[in-house]
């Protein structure tokens, strides 16, 4: 699960700081605060590769696809880049952990084979 979500949030890290960029463009929106929020919202994005295994890791990954889609009354594109984001999301911690299920089986069926009879 943790690749998976990972390269998600690498992508995300990406997509805001490109956001970043369009919302400058809006003159009733400081140069300070734009980079402000962005800057945070990428550390989390990085950040949470890291936190992703952890109790909570999950959920705060859920509240940045929240906040991604929320940017979209910033920059108008960021509702529809959020709500791909957020599906990607749900892909990578869906097929992740049954990725991880199925490698926890095929370790344990291989670990009955090679213990002696």
């Amino acid at each position: 699960m943790r690749t998976l979500c990972a390269s998600t949030l690498i992508g995300e890290f990406f997509v805001i700081g490109f956001a970043g960029l369009v919302a400058m463009k809006d003159p009733d929106l400081s140069t300070g605060t734009v980079w402000t929020v962005s800057g945070v919202a990428m550390a989390l994005s990085i950040l949470l590769c890291g936190l992703i295994t952890r109790p909570g890791g999950v959920q705060l990954g859920w509240a940045l696809q929240i906040a991604l889609i929320a940017a979209g009354f910033v920059v108008p594109s960021m509702f529809f880049l959020g709500a791909v984001f957020a599906a990607l999301w749900w892909a990578s911690v869906h097929y992740g952990r049954k990725i991880d299920e199925a490698k926890a089986r095929f370790a344990a069926a291989e670990s009955d084979e090679s213990s002696p009879a």
